[in-house]
């Protein structure tokens, strides 16, 4: 029997046992990724759900709810549907020129931010594929377990003769390598040949990286709905051997916990402001500092020798205005540039300039997911030719910011220059002696120092209700050359009146708790008319406060008189005007305010 067994095999080989299976084909996995959390993105997502298939969407947290991005409620909708929610720093900083731990910031704080609405935030990718040795160990402390590069897998694109695919597991896993990004240059036929490249030599992984998916923007990296559609719809019929997966889906790995990144933090009474007479340069630029404006004008930034103090000044000349401002600000980083503030806090900013224009504080704020908005303004500054200090307080800062950055701005034609800036925790400065006995206490009392616009400095523009108020300057004024006239007119309702301005600083008159306050105008009116009153109490709010008997109706200018009630506890200025309630002119020069010790006579 074995004999026989023996001569079969020897006469029909070894088929006699069976064929050996044929090697199984390679397989080729894809991943289509999404760079910045780009709102077009969702027109991908669309597509892709159709077709049954995922991707990976690196999200700049800080930019969300923000226009042009997705809203927290797209990035929901997003790993409803089976997407992944990666990291892609909160602010997108070329993390190759950062310093280590505002990198750590960017890094940790952005898989803080997706982690804390809800999502598995386990992969990163770099902000234009720049990265370090350090910083990807940063990546990796942060809690990520893989980050994505691009440009060195070979395409049509560039990175000739590199690799076709990545391989699976990464070889280096915090530097995972992929194609360079789609723009709009790719065709389907690019689209499809960094498939089927990979998986005709031997499979591996193939990172596909989308910025925008839209027909309507100007940015290079985007492609039509369309072409995308017509990928998806190629690749969801490729053979069983081509798999579609998410990053997660590829790497795999534990969720580590979220790491926040280093807390900036200063000390109370120094200096918040970073390198703040501008004396160290880094490429051109005082370090720590930037350009910023909006609208249309032309800008130009550079440095001036010597300063008001040491080598260096910020200079600032603006043409061509139209609309907008520029303005020189401290950087709006997490932490490396932007000191630390704490929401509630009132602070004290300062800075020394000199301008052919009027300039103002603009102030904006960090976020609390490390985002920069717009705060406030202060008053206006004159203008001069010898440095003059500008300072003002801000109101209490808003729940949730974390930092501050201002700068002197132009918003018109002219020329700036600005050195010595200074942000202080006002809480830590100790309050300024009261005025002596006899003080006016308004400021630019007799409106012949100009401000921004039509309005003199320190003063406002001020009612209610339902009326229609002009301001505007008079040349017939009680001293001086200038006065200011305001005219009423389709009243209904409300009142309308000039006031020092309502701020934190230097403006509004002070005030001390208790006391009373001999107020004064020169006025002309065609309607009776009375002094409204204003205080700003101790948590900085500004309130209405109470207001006058009436003074009569004057064709030739008169003295209007009046002493207030104590001022209430916690207040700590006072703001006053005469005001109209019905049709009618009136014009003001010359106000006072002196505390009643001491006060002159009228």
């Amino acid at each position: 029997m074995a004999g026989l067994l023996c001569v079969l095999l020897a006469t029909f080989g070894v088929a006699a046992m069976g064929a050996p299976a044929q090697a199984a084909d390679p397989v080729t996995t894809v991943t289509l990724s999404f760079d910045d959390g780009n709102a077009d993105q969702m027109n991908a997502a669309s597509i892709m759900k159709t077709n049954g298939l995922q991707g990976t969407f690196y999200v700049t947290s800080g930019f969300t709810n923000h226009p042009g991005y997705m809203t927290l409620a797209d990035l929901q909708t997003l790993a409803a549907d089976g997407n992944e929610i990666g990291g892609h720093t909160v602010t997108h900083p070329d993390l190759a020129t950062l310093a280590d731990d505002e990198a750590a910031r960017q890094v940790c704080n952005d898989r803080v931010n997706l982690s804390n609405w809800g999502f598995r935030v386990t992969n990163f990718a770099y902000p234009f594929a720049s990265l370090t040795s350090s910083t990807k160990t940063i990546v990796e402390n942060c809690g990520y377990n893989s980050a994505r590069g691009l440009g060195d897998i070979s395409s049509r694109f560039g990175c000739n003769g590199c690799a076709l695919a990545e391989t699976i597991p990464p070889a280096e896993p915090y530097e995972i390598k992929a194609p360079d990004q789609v723009d709009n240059t790719w065709t389907l036929a690019d689209l499809k040949k960094t498939v089927t490249q990979a998986e005709q030599n031997g499979g591996g992984w193939v990172e596909l990286t989308f910025h925008h998916i839209g027909t309507d923007g100007t940015d290079p990296l985007t492609i039509s709905p369309a072409l995308f559609g017509q990928f998806a719809t190629w690749l969801k019929a490729r053979p069983a051997t081509t798999l579609v997966k998410t990053v997660d889906q590829v790497i795999g790995g534990t969720l580590k916990p979220a790491v926040p990144g280093p807390v900036a933090t200063s000390q109370p009474g120094e200096n918040m402001v970073t390198n703040p007479s501008l004396e160290a340069i880094s490429s051109g630029v005082p370090q720590c500092w930037q350009n910023g404006g909006y609208g249309t004008n032309t800008a130009a930034f550079s440095t001036v020798s010597p300063g008001r103090t040491g080598s260096t000044a910020a200079v600032l000349t603006v043409t061509g205005y139209s609309d907008g401002d520029a303005k020189w600000l401290p950087v709006q980083d997490l932490g490396e540039c932007a000191t630390a503030a704490t929401p509630g806090q009132t602070y004290a900013l300062s800075a020394w300039y000199k301008s052919t224009a009027p300039t103002q504080f603009e102030v904006y704020y960090r976020t609390d997911l490390g985002s920069w908005k717009y705060w406030t303004t202060s008053p206006f500054f004159a203008a001069g030719t010898t440095y003059e200090e500008a300072s003002w307080t801000t109101p209490p800062l808003p729940a949730g910011a974390s930092a501050i950055s201002f700068g002197l701005n132009l918003a018109g034609n002219g020329t700036i220059t600005t050195d010595d800036y200074a942000m202080y925790d006002a809480a830590s400065i100790p309050p300024p002696p009261p005025p002596a006995p006899g003080t006016n206490l308004v400021q630019n009392p007799s409106l012949e120092t100009s401000g921004g616009g039509a309005l003199p400095q320190c003063w406002q523009e001020a009612g209610y209700g339902a009326n229609t108020a002009d301001f505007s300057a008079s040349a017939a004024a009680h001293t001086g050359s200038m006065a200011q006239t305001l005219t009423v007119t389709n009243y209904a309702d409300g009142d309308a009146k000039l006031l020092p301005t309502l701020d934190h600083g230097s403006c509004a008159p002070v005030g001390i708790a208790g006391h009373t306050y001999s107020m004064r105008t020169w006025y002309t009116s065609t309607t009776p008319t009375q002094f409204a009153l204003y205080y700003r109490a101790a948590d900085g709010t500004w309130t209405y406060w109470t207001s006058s008997p009436w003074f009569a109706a004057t064709s030739s200018y008169t003295q209007a008189v009046w002493t207030t009630p104590a001022l209430p506890e916690g207040a700590t200025a006072i703001s006053f005007g005469l005001n109209l309630f019905q049709n009618g002119t009136l014009t003001t020069d010359d106000y006072a305010l002196y505390d009643t010790v001491g006060a002159p006579a009228p």
